[in-house]
């Protein structure tokens, strides 16, 4: 590791650490006044990254339980829905050393079950051991349930997951993040070119095009995907019985795929810009009564 990288992984762990050593209450509040410059309102929230910060604060119910763990979810989308594919899993564990002698395919896909923002992409059988392991080096960590306190990511099971590729091609597909509120979508979230050039663009249900930023830079405007009525149907039957969940899905030559579920989009700390929509969002919000 050079000097600058050594300079910046410092940086990260001393943050990681400090914030870990607030209170769950007071580290959200620093993390929201941090991202959105501006005071989180919890004892009354009003605006929908408000009320992700109050989740994650608040709501421990047994329904949020299983929606961070990657082999769970896939698992309650395939007893809900029949209309979108899920994801072959080829492997999972925690010896990553197993890897070479089960015979993977040309493609495939390394994640952690427990978190999310880390990948790796992977062809046939791993060359170099101790590459890999530099790869997911801390991916067994918690840090969203742990120092994040997102607390569903601390109930998932710690373990690595392979699974099949499911691109057409060498490109990553583009992401469908819906998000069901009582069982109904509300929005859509387009990221397209997810590990290059990455882009966003908001739409309603109905396809109308919002001029919001949320996260990365605004994309162009697309046509529908083919699969978009199967999309909204399967996410609102994953998403029957919460008072919100994001559901993601892709969409490929073969079908379309289910992706994940988050209680926690964002962490509840990607401004909307601008903020009517996270204003929109929160009123179609019903917190529960804990």
């Amino acid at each position: 590791m050079n000097g600058p990288a050594l300079r910046v992984a410092v940086r990260k762990a001393y943050h990681a650490e400090f914030i870990g050593r607030l209170p769950l209450s007071s580290r959200r509040r620093f993390l929201y006044a941090k991202s959105q410059r501006r005071p989180l309102h919890l004892a009354a929230p009003r605006t929908f990254n408000e009320k992700v910060n109050w989740r994650i604060v608040n709501d421990r119910r047994d329904l949020l339980r299983w929606t961070c763990d990657k082999m769970a979810m896939k698992d309650a989308a395939q007893s809900t829905t029949s209309s979108v594919r899920i994801p072959e899993t080829l492997w999972s564990g925690t010896d990553l050393a197993e890897l070479m002698d089960i015979g993977l395919p040309d493609r495939w896909v390394l994640k952690p079950n427990h978190r999310s923002n880390a990948i790796h992409f992977g062809s046939g059988s791993p060359t170099s051991m101790e590459a890999l392991r530099a790869t997911t080096l801390g991916w067994m960590d918690n840090f969203q349930g742990e120092t994040l306190g997102e607390w569903a990511y601390s109930q998932a099971r710690r373990a690595f997951l392979v699974e099949e590729w499911i691109a057409d091609g060498d490109v990553a597909p583009t992401d469908y993040k819906l998000f069901v509120f009582n069982g109904v979508v509300q929005l859509v979230d387009v990221i397209s070119e997810r590990f290059s050039d990455t882009r966003c663009r908001l739409y309603r249900p109905d396809w109308t095009p919002l001029k919001v930023i949320y996260g990365p830079p605004l994309a162009e405007v697309q046509e529908p995907p083919a699969g978009l009525d199967i999309m909204v149907s399967a996410a609102q039957d994953v998403g029957a019985g919460f008072d919100f969940i994001r559901v993601d899905f892709y969409e490929t030559t073969r079908g379309v795929y289910f992706g994940e579920t988050t209680p926690y989009p964002a962490g509840g700390l990607t401004p909307f810009t601008p903020t009517w929509l996270d204003h929109e969002l929160g009123s179609r919000w019903q917190l529960p009564i804990l």
